[in-house]
């Protein structure tokens, strides 16, 4: 629980140094500031949020443009806000032109994240993996990376700048014209590549292969599923799992949801007996009550402590 809890190094800094010290670092996936806690509870030392997840978290819609930079930026600072761990966090187009992503790396960096990654589409976007996608022309995609560099440098220097290329799927597009593009990118600021979408294992082998530059790999959709020993002979930096939690989520909550309509209240009885029993299965613990009270301890008047003295329910720890 990251209540009253700070760091005295810069998350850009954090992430740097995680990239330095795994070939790949894998991060998974989340989609809010819970599923963000999750996966920082099972180890990982670094997570992504999804824009597909904070479309369909927030809005209940697909990821299609429809997501805007306050709720992106807003679910974005409230993961990093919730977490000790670095958060790489998806922005979209940066929502508008060079100007606009501008004010979207500030925004971001303002929000406590390490990382963001901006990509090449056409407004309204679509998910990388799904049909129909367009890219801006090349100078204007350059200059939007151009912009990004120069606000992050201005701000933070440490923030970590992942430019997108989806040229490799999109209408009309090809391999050839992805891999020139996160070339460019690189040559205009950015400390990733993100070549989005190779079909096989022979084109992620050419993305690293003539990609000047670190290489970030996103293993979900269309894309081929790769051990991190293969992603390490292959020299992918840095591999995002961005869906796995959600589709995770989404199915235990169907399948919950379809017990409960069927038999009524006593399903839910046998699934907070299930969840009593699992190792995150004290709910008001993990969600940080013994944190709160020890802090009301250190800093509300001792006849405060007094509200917990005969009362019904979870009884929270005084212990840090």
């Amino acid at each position: 629980m990251r209540l009253g809890i700070g760091d005295a190094t810069r998350p850009g800094e954090r992430l740097r140094a995680l990239l330095a010290a795994h070939k790949p670092l894998v991060v998974p996936g989340c989609f809010n500031a819970l599923s963000a806690r999750i996966l920082e509870d099972a180890g990982f030392e670094a997570v992504y949020m999804s824009g597909y997840g904070t479309s369909l978290n927030l809005l209940g819609l697909p990821d299609a443009g429809l997501a805007t930079l306050s709720e992106m930026a807003l679910n974005a600072k409230l993961i990093a806000s919730a977490v000790r761990v670095p958060v790489i966090a998806d922005a979209d187009t940066g929502f508008g032109n060079a100007i606009n992503v501008i004010r979207s790396v500030e925004e971001y960096i303002r929000g406590g994240v390490a990382g963001m990654h901006l990509e090449d589409q056409v407004a309204p976007k679509r998910c990388g993996h799904v049909a129909g996608r367009e890219v801006i022309g090349r100078a204007e995609a350059v200059a939007k990376i151009r912009a990004a560099a120069d606000a992050r440098s201005q701000l933070d220097p440490s923030f970590v700048l992942i430019a997108r290329t989806d040229a490799r799927g999109a209408h009309g597009g090809s391999l050839e014209e992805a891999i020139w593009r996160a070339n460019a990118f690189l040559d205009a600021g950015a400390d990733l590549a993100f070549v989005e979408g190779p079909a096989s294992v022979e084109e992620v082998a050419r993305v690293c292969r003539e990609v000047r530059g670190p290489v970030f790999y996103n293993m979900t959709g269309i894309s081929p599923r790769l051990s991190a020993e293969e992603m390490g002979r292959l020299g992918i930096a840095c591999c995002i799992l961005p869906g796995a939690l959600m589709r995770q989520a989404i199915m235990s909550m169907a399948d919950l949801a379809a017990e409960l309509r069927q038999e009524g209240p006593m399903a839910e009885a046998r699934m907070d007996a299930r969840f009593k029993a699992h190792r995150l299965g004290n709910l008001h613990g993990f969600a940080g009550f013994d944190r709160i009270r020890a802090l009301e301890a250190a800093y509300l008047p001792e006849e405060a402590q007094g509200k917990y003295e005969g009362g019904l329910g979870y009884a929270p720890s005084e212990a840090r």
